[in-house]
């Protein structure tokens, strides 16, 4: 066992995605031969802006702005998060010391719970099965740009909403007829005992997901060598490649929160990386698309790379329009 603190505080959110992966980092932490750990929850400013779409309210970066600044105090020893609510570019002091096994990264369609439509994504017809079965004009829950961009040239008639809350809360909404569906990341749903709810993931090649959808993020102080080597004991090789790959291109794109940039890394069984990324005109009319494959060990290169070719096909006036005022 490393020696180091006696009690590892970790700061996380009160949300119930939040929570289980705080747990989940604690069970693993234990399981390690770590010291005791102690949950400690933080209301973010996202928590308290529950009536305004992230868009409007300053970004995902809401989410962990407060549990940041509480471990640059030094209130906590090390932070979870979804990494896709962290920021291309971390506080100066900050730094990922691991990461858990990825969850699905894709996106997920629910459908009310009343309806018995369940579609699978290698099904070639299963995106017009659900176009039909959504109808013309229907309402969909969700308030990423990102997702928005994307499915905005497959559901030209739909009218996009922006919706927040716990699961819970927004399943029940969904389910009292407040939307025709809701767009969600697998992971959560799949987390939290919901993978029932799924009605289609969402394939890569109809919506490329967020830059570190599905992975979930241990932030610690860059100095703190104690706690980087007992949280480093638990990260997950595949998944921090992933994350390595999709921020940087997030960071090559100047990319922001609330932007329509997507990613997808891809680890091979022979020690290669697929990395996918995508920007889209905030009307669906434009996505632009580009990948790169090569070492495991030049993760952050292939992300750097894909941004460039994006940025070649026109990106950054995409990215540009989007950030106007």
């Amino acid at each position: 066992m490393v020696r180091g603190p006696r009690e590892l505080r970790i700061g996380t959110r009160g949300s119930q995605l939040a929570l289980w992966q705080a747990n989940t980092v604690a069970a693993r932490l234990a399981e390690s031969g770590a010291p005791p750990t102690r949950i400690v929850i933080i209301k973010t400013t996202g928590d308290q802006l529950q009536d305004r779409p992230l868009s409007e309210a300053g970004g995902k970066r809401l989410f962990v702005k407060e549990i940041e600044d509480a471990l640059l105090r030094g209130e906590v020893d090390l932070a979870v998060h979804s990494s896709k609510d962290m920021p291309a570019v971390l506080p100066s002091g900050l730094a990922i010391a691991g990461v858990l096994p990825r969850e699905d990264p894709h996106d997920a369609i629910v459908l009310p719970v009343d309806c018995s439509v369940r579609l699978q994504p290698d099904d070639s017809g299963a995106v017009d099965g659900l176009i039909a079965q959504l109808g013309p004009a229907p309402s969909i829950g969700t308030g990423s740009i990102r997702r928005i961009a994307q499915l905005s040239r497959i559901f030209r008639g739909a009218h996009f909403e922006p919706i927040r809350g716990n699961l819970d809360t927004r399943l029940r909404k969904l389910d009292s007829g407040a939307h025709s569906a809701l767009v969600l990341a697998a992971a959560g749903l799949r987390r939290l005992g919901f993978a029932s709810r799924i009605s289609l993931t969402l394939p890569a090649s109809v919506c490329v997901p967020a830059p570190g959808q599905g992975i979930v993020a241990i932030e610690i102080r860059e100095e703190d060598t104690d706690v980087r080597e007992i949280v480093t004991a638990i990260s997950d090789a595949d998944a921090a490649v992933a994350l390595d790959a999709e921020r940087a291109l997030v960071e090559a794109l100047g990319g922001g929160c609330q932007t329509p940039i997507a990613a997808l890394a891809s680890p091979a069984a022979d020690r290669t990386l697929e990395v996918l990324g995508a920007v889209a005109t905030l009307d669906g009319r434009r996505v632009i698309r580009a990948t790169a494959h090569g070492p495991r060990g030049q993760a952050a290169a292939l992300g750097a790379l894909v941004a460039r070719d994006l940025i070649s096909q026109g990106a950054d006036a995409i990215l540009a329009e989007v950030r106007l005022p």
